[in-house]
């Protein structure tokens, strides 16, 4: 099993910054692909962002692509959200998963773990 754990989620201006991280523990031997993930209250969890294991393959949703930057150190088994330039728009609970797939992938139903979310809210 793999724990992960969000944290850096919290209160923020429009135009504002905020750094989050995720944290694995347990069996990361195998971890292919980090993805971020929001969902907004009443909507369906999208995809955010992702990154594979040597950090060379990264892919973004269009609504944050310029703004966020996904990035990880493996000796840490840690992944980090970098958001820049926040919008009300991207006020959400903000989740990490984890794939043990070869294939990067944006689908969530590929991810193998999951954490608890942290908030985020951006205030206009």
């Amino acid at each position: 099993q793999v724990q992960l754990v969000e944290s850096g989620g919290g209160l923020v201006q429009a135009g504002g910054s905020l750094r989050l991280s995720c944290a694995a523990s347990g069996r990361t031997f195998g971890i292919y692909t980090m993805g971020w993930f929001r969902q907004a209250p009443g909507k369906e969890r999208e995809f955010v962002a992702y990154i594979n294991w040597s950090g060379g393959n990264t892919n973004y949703a269009d609504s944050v692509k310029g703004r966020f930057t996904v990035s990880r150190v493996n000796i840490q088994n840690t992944v980090y959200l970098q958001m820049n330039s926040l919008k009300p728009e991207d006020t959400a609970v903000y989740y990490c998963a984890a794939d043990r797939g070869r294939i990067a992938t944006s689908k969530s139903q590929m991810y193998d773990y999951w954490g608890q979310g942290t908030q985020v809210t951006v205030s206009s």
